[in-house]
């Protein structure tokens, strides 16, 4: 474990036998300031990045060889060999060209999808909380170097390893290290033994492992592959790519085109030799037309539509984590969201203080210290009976610090502590008045719980306990009330009083914490189970997170889609219902659940009335799961969000997890598919209309693409049947693959939306590729832009039998010309008038740039023997053009 800094300094001790003192001098940091910026750049120079090394990826050339793995493709390139060895040359060699052209840009595209994924995984990396200029900051936890000090809390992975030097009822799950599922409870003193394993070291936390419960402070002292997690490394990469279900699918899909595509080239190749053509060159001819309508690129497209979709995902503040989810988003018909935070502005402000049977009204909103307290319209001071005790007691009993950043105040921590700070600061409280007490132990927030402890140390060596939580936890706990400096039996009419004021501020929308407080004598054992009772109740603080301005107008939009929203929330139920008016988000006849009705039910039960339940409060992260499963059998595809470690198992057995970027745990960004950026309500929504976009721009290029593969094949093969000379020869065909096909492809997939795209309902996740009528679609102009390729070959060549090469060039002409065309018609499920050509600049300039390459060919004479065309004139183009715009034109007007 002596892996950072002047390990020679270490003799034979390893960094858990050293206290913290030592291994501040080997580190040269200290707990309180943490590294300086230069520091952290000479440790990053001299270590490198804390990261586990990857399997080695395939090389660049493998990658560009691959492309011509191909079996249809080996058997253009034997063939081509063979033209040549006949004195075909030219044909061989512009074939060769076209192929190497091909190949090109299938590794282009390959890169581009591999260098997309590689930044989603930076994206998503789990962050770390470090002391570095005496200021605490996240971090990527690759950026974490050797001496950084980190503070890890419940549902963290510790970033690196690290010696504890702090521990609040801290335990780890280290079972990716040891096996060992059980929790691990650490503390920060030295241990003497020497040659402990790794699961005896209780001071040290390990990179990888799980924080299950409490906080800590910790020094790192071994990054990257100087960790233990780096000497079993290669247990943990993993850089096999996983395909998605659409992937999957397209993959079985493009078998059976396969087949059939070989069935009808192999037809066309019969036919041409018994009609007398020359048997190498129809051999040519099929084996050209089979790579060509074969669409062996339709994966590699996919998996760039699906990685620009979620680049552009990524600019609206949603990561997803995995591809799959990009198209399950598009089914998406239940969003179940935590209201807290993302369906509101996660700035928690008290507006309200209950103390002395008095209710205090406090001014100011958001994250800003000016403000007062007053009382029946009269402002107060500090020295109000109680006041002062009440909001020390609430920065005492906090985790959260205020910083300032570019003149603003903002919370490092949790909200709610963060407006019991801002609270105190609102009557001249700071940091330096709790400088005479000592926190001596913590016990952690957690959501069973529902309430954290302090216990403090004042000046004169007397300890109390600070405790927060729920009202409706800590009132069964209390004993005693404060009452105007004075501290007596809680009776049951003051419990009454404090559940009316309860009561009258959940209206309000205001939620409830309450506080209290116990002195202890030097005989009061720590352990906790022993301390949380007979308790004196202090006061209520009444605080609001008001709602996101754009959060009631993204309901609105899902409803409109199809999508029921359902707001989660642990609020008093009052609360929670009144945040979900003000949203417009519970209809008149929508129903209210709470946690202790969950309780009473099974999933079965409440499998019967969910789809009425359009709030859940006073909810526990258990009881998500139920919510979830609930949802699932009634057959909706569930998008579930979480930020707590408790919310993983939820998000993982929902359709589409979501997690918090800002306050989501490490391990819940791990169990998630979707990571919101900014948590916003609002992103989801953003999300889910680009993932309907996502899956819609891929079914728009699978139909432009078969269509044009369809039209290929039936030109060629009518032509067969009718004894006709071929009207596209090998090289056509293969210029037609790689210029018509791929840019204009690739540049549907970046399509925005329709207009109704959130005006549909959500699509069945058992919904075909070709269903909607696409099947139809794809034939029916696949057979029209051939007829009408054939059409100008026959009106050309019946005129000029003596040309061949200029029927040719005119039904090459007309079938790049309708493919062009067609592909505006693919951008619109209805009709190709319904939408603004110019929307979509990237197809505009693909087709323009296909159209110039066209012309090239045609009119550049050194490249007119090459490809087997010749100069047209301007009523060639007129008849191209009328036949090349039929196809388009006349199903723009039947919509179907």
């Amino acid at each position: 474990m002596c892996s950072g800094i002047h390990v020679e300094e270490c003799d034979v001790k390893k960094w858990y036998q050293l206290d913290v003192e030592q291994i501040e001098q080997k580190l040269y940091v200290t707990t309180s300031k943490g590294l300086s910026s230069k520091q952290v750049d000479q440790r990053r120079k001299q270590y490198g990045d804390n990261a586990l090394e990857a399997e080695k990826k395939t090389s660049k050339w493998l990658i560009f060889l691959k492309q011509f793995q191909d079996f249809m493709v080996l058997v253009l390139l034997a063939a081509t060999l063979i033209a040549g060895m006949l004195g075909e040359f030219i044909d061989a060699i512009a074939i060769m060209v076209i192929v190497l052209v091909n190949g090109f840009i299938g590794y282009f595209q390959e890169q581009k999808a591999e260098k997309s994924l590689d930044k989603l995984k930076e994206l998503s990396a789990p962050m770390a909380h470090v002391l570095r200029d005496q200021r605490w900051e996240k971090i990527s936890s690759r950026d974490v170097v050797v001496g950084d000090i980190v503070k890890i809390n419940s549902g963290d992975r510790i970033p690196a390893d690290v010696r504890i030097v702090k521990a609040n009822n801290l335990e780890t799950e280290e079972s990716a290290l040891t096996g060992e599922s059980l929790p691990v409870m650490k503390h920060a003193t030295a241990i003497s033994k020497e040659n402990l394993d790794a699961q005896d070291q209780v001071n040290m936390g390990f990179m990888g492992t799980l924080v299950t419960r409490g906080s800590g402070v910790g020094i790192v002292v071994g990054t990257g592959m100087n960790t233990v997690m780096g000497q079993i490394a290669s247990l943990m990469v993993n850089t096999k790519k996983v395909p998605t279900p659409l992937e999957r699918k397209l993959a079985e899909l493009g078998k059976i085109l396969i087949a059939v595509a070989l069935l009808l080239t192999v037809l066309v190749v019969a036919l041409g030799v018994l009609q007398g053509h020359p048997v190498y060159r129809m051999f040519l001819a099929g084996v050209s037309l089979a790579v060509a309508a074969i669409p062996e690129g339709l994966p590699a497209i996919v998996t760039v539509a699906l990685s620009l979709g979620v680049q552009r995902m990524i600019r609206k503040k949603a990561i997803v984590r995995k591809l799959s989810a990009v198209e399950t988003l598009g089914c998406a018909s239940v969003i179940c969201s935590d209201k807290t935070g993302t369906m509101t502005e996660n700035q928690m402000t008290v507006k309200e203080v209950y103390l002395n049977d008095q209710t205090l009204h406090v001014t100011g909103d958001g994250y800003n210290i000016i403000g007062d307290y007053q009382l029946n319209g009269r402002p107060v001071d500090r020295e109000h009976s109680n006041l002062e005790m009440m909001l020390l007691y609430g920065m005492l009993c906090n985790n959260a610090s205020l910083q300032v950043k570019k003149g603003k105040y903002y919370v490092d921590g949790d909200p709610t502590d963060g407006a019991l700070i801002i609270a105190a600061r609102k009557i001249g409280l700071n940091v330096s008045n709790g400088e005479d007490f000592k926190v001596i132990k913590e016990i952690p927030f957690d959501s069973d719980r529902k309430r954290m402890s302090v216990i403090v140390e004042d000046a004169n060596e007397r300890r109390f306990l600070i405790t927060k939580g729920a009202p409706d936890v800590l009132l069964p706990r209390s004993t005693y009330l404060l009452d105007n400096d004075q501290r007596r039996i809680l009776k049951p009419k003051d419990e009454e009083k404090i559940e009316g004021a309860i009561d009258q501020m959940a209206e309000k929308a205001l939620r409830t914490i309450a506080i209290g407080m116990r002195p202890l004598s030097s005989e009061d054992s720590l352990d906790t189970a022993f301390l949380e009772k007979d308790l004196t109740f202090i006061g209520l603080y009444g605080m609001i997170d008001p709602p996101r301005k754009e959060v009631k107008k993204a309901i609105e939009e899902c409803r409109q889609a199809g999508i029921k929203t359902v707001m989660i929330t642990g609020d008093h139920v009052k609360t929670a219902r009144a945040i979900a008016s003000k949203l417009n988000l519970l209809p008149e006849n929508g129903l209210v659940l709470e946690g202790h009705q969950l309780n009473q039910m099974s999933v079965e039960e409440l499998e019967d009335i969910i789809d009425d339940v359009y709030v859940f409060a006073r909810v526990t992260p258990e009881h998500k799961l139920k919510i979830v499963k609930a949802f699932q059998e009634r057959g909706h595809v569930v998008a579930m969000t979480g930020d707590g470690v408790n919310d993983a198992p939820a998000i993982k057995a929902s359709d589409i997890g979501i997690s918090m970027g800002i306050t989501g745990t490490d391990v819940t960004k791990e169990a998630s598919s979707l990571v919101l950026m900014d948590d916003n309500f609002a992103t989801i929504k953003a999300a889910i209309k680009e993932g309907r976009n996502i899956y819609e721009n891929i079914r728009k290029f699978i139909r432009y693409l078969l269509a044009s593969n369809v039209g290929e094949i039936l030109v060629m093969l009518f032509a067969m049947l009718l004894a006709m000379p071929l009207p596209l020869v090998p090289v056509q065909i293969l210029w037609v693959n790689l210029v018509t096909d791929g840019l204009p492809a690739m540049a549907l997939g970046m399509d925005k939306p329709e207009n109704d795209v959130m005006k549909k309902k959500p699509r069945n996740p058992k919904e075909g590729v070709f269903a909607r009528g696409l099947g139809w679609k794809i034939v029916s102009r696949g057979f029209l832009i051939g007829i009408v390729t054939l059409i100008a070959f026959m009106l050309t060549y019946q005129n000029n039998p003596d040309n061949l090469v200029y029927g040719q060039t005119v039904a090459f002409t007309t079938l790049v010309m309708a493919q062009l065309i067609h592909v505006f018609d693919c951008r619109s499920e209805n009709s190709v008038f319904d939408r603004n050509p110019f929307e979509n600049i990237y197809l505009v300039f693909a087709v323009l740039s296909s159209i110039l390459l066209l012309l090239v060919v045609i009119y550049w004479e050194p490249l007119q023997p090459i490809f087997h065309t010749t100069a047209l004139s301007l009523r060639d183009w007129m008849l191209i053009l009328g036949l090349g715009s039929l196809p388009t034109v006349l199903f723009g007007f039947t919509k179907r």
